[in-house]
């Protein structure tokens, strides 16, 4: 007859549980995952099969009381980790949210707001678009495979029970400055665009006070706005695939990667 004491339960129980809070709090909020048109039971199901496809191979796991309170802030603390390699995504996503942002300030189309069910907010009509263009280029370039990879990897280099204040928490937060930085790179050659056709109906309305400006710039403004919008996918591709790779190694080296 086999016996097993009540560490060895615990230790069985905790090698995939903690696994599958660690990918649950990642799918929180990562892109496309995390979108309310993908059931929870589909979330839940497939951080159960990633469990139980790395419990077999993950490092030995804190021989925790599974009901006690030290299993409690472990499994809280694995949620942690999770959502905070998934914030590096989240972040990434949002550049081009931002940058259609920026955009539509420039066309004049700020108050074009379209809801956004799936996210419960309300964004520019340009930043969803190119929300939607960034989600499904970084599911072309399978970022999320190496992400869900990077993850499986944390087992091996941040293992359970290390904590969470070990962590470089200070380069995580440095990337909201990044977020910033990277979606006023992309929008650039726009906004020069726009501030340059801004700039002509200026000298215009200067030379010649009895044209009426804003009829004529306004449409001009948006007009433009959109050639501008038409030729950034022309190599919006290739910068956004660079910056889908410095989100993924951060995310990396985030974990001592």
């Amino acid at each position: 007859m086999v016996s097993l004491t009540s560490v060895q339960i615990s230790s069985f129980i905790g090698s995939f549980w903690w696994p599958f809070c660690r990918f649950m709090g990642a799918f929180i909020i990562m892109p496309f995952l995390s979108s309310t048109y993908i059931p929870v039971k589909v979330r839940v199901l497939f951080s159960v099969l990633l469990s139980a496809l790395v419990a077999p191979i993950i490092p030995s796991v804190p021989a925790v009381d599974a009901l006690s309170i030290g299993s409690l802030l472990l499994s809280v603390e694995q949620l942690l980790v999770g959502f905070m390699l998934a914030l590096f995504l989240l972040i990434m996503i949002s550049v081009m949210t931002k940058m259609g942002a920026m955009m539509s300030m420039q066309m004049g189309l700020a108050m074009a707001v379209m809801n956004d069910p799936a996210n419960g907010n309300s964004n520019p009509i340009l930043g969803q678009w190119f929300l939607l263009y960034g989600t499904l280029l970084f599911l072309a370039l399978d970022g999320h495979l190496v992400a869900i990879g990077v993850i499986v990897d944390s087992f091996y280099l941040w293992p359970i029970g290390m904590g969470i204040f070990e962590l470089p928490l200070l380069g995580l937060v440095e990337r909201v400055g990044w977020l910033f930085a990277a979606s006023f790179m992309l929008a650039l050659p726009a906004i020069v665009a726009m501030l340059m056709v801004n700039l002509t109906f200026g000298v215009l309305s200067r030379s010649a006070p009895s044209l009426n400006v804003f009829a004529l710039g306004f449409p001009m403004s948006m007009l433009m706005g959109l050639l501008c919008t038409f030729f950034s996918f022309s190599g919006l591709a290739s910068r956004y695939s660079d910056v889908c790779l410095d989100a993924l190694s951060s995310m990396h080296q985030f974990i001592g990667g």
